[in-house]
């Protein structure tokens, strides 16, 4: 399993919310490309990053502070907020980026996604972020009549390199992930699924690998932050 630290971006600054609430935003760290680059450091392989004030605005904000985690580090990243346009995924995929995570577009114009995926194979992701299993957009402040299976479900066979699902709820309150959930949507399709939301700490990620589902991959926000998570045993814990 891989394991993604995650570096969300509030007017420049790395921050963690609590489900998803721009107004109670925590700064952990003013400076985002040092952040990247401890946890590269921390021997990671991935970084998970999300330009929130982007996913509010419908168009990349914190590109400044995203550039210099691009310069900091050789971690390949995947990235969402606010990208919604052909031109804007493929600017980031030039710029250095790896994987863009396409959400609001996922619903909005999944044509879109389809077309992204094709266009630039392997790496597309579509982020899914529920709560009480249906989907939200626009920076989680809308609710869909979408739930998340019928969502990725959409994409089965678009290419997609991944889906990145969220519950809302769990969101940066260490209550642990949704087991059930993320496991049920990872039997439900043939695509990766990346668990997002809650983990608290290395027993979750060792609960997602003994799900018996095929679970990809988890996002880790605030229990790295509040050391509720030792990267070292993290990351023994993911390779089994």
């Amino acid at each position: 399993m891989i394991l993604f630290p995650a570096i969300d971006l509030k007017d420049g600054r790395c921050v963690r919310l609590r489900q998803g609430d721009m107004a109670q935003a925590t700064i952990f760290n003013e400076d985002a490309a040092a952040q990247a680059v401890a946890f590269e450091a921390a021997g990671f392989e991935w970084l998970h990053v999300v330009d929130l004030n982007g996913a509010f605005a419908g168009r990349s904000v914190n590109a400044p502070a995203i550039g210099a985690i691009l310069r900091a580090i050789k971690l390949p990243v995947q990235l969402g907020g606010g990208i919604r346009d052909l031109v804007g995924i493929e600017s980031w995929l030039e710029a250095g980026v790896s994987r863009m995570i396409l959400g609001t577009a996922a619903v909005r114009n999944p044509a879109l996604v389809k077309e992204a995926a094709k266009t630039f194979p392997g790496r597309i992701a579509v982020g899914i972020d529920a709560r009480d299993g249906m989907v939200a957009v626009e920076g989680w402040a809308e609710a869909s009549s979408l739930s998340a299976t019928e969502l990725a479900r959409r994409f089965e066979d678009a290419g997609v390199a991944a889906v990145i699902f969220t519950d809302i709820a769990r969101d940066g309150m260490l209550q642990g992930v949704n087991i059930a959930a993320t496991a049920a949507l990872a039997r439900a399709v043939s695509i990766p699924i990346i668990a997002s939301g809650g983990v608290s700490g290395v027993d979750d990620i060792k609960q997602l690998m003994e799900s018996g589902a095929p679970i990809a991959g988890a996002v880790i926000g605030r229990a790295l932050y509040d050391a509720r998570i030792d990267p070292v045993e993290a990351l023994a814990a993911a390779r089994g």
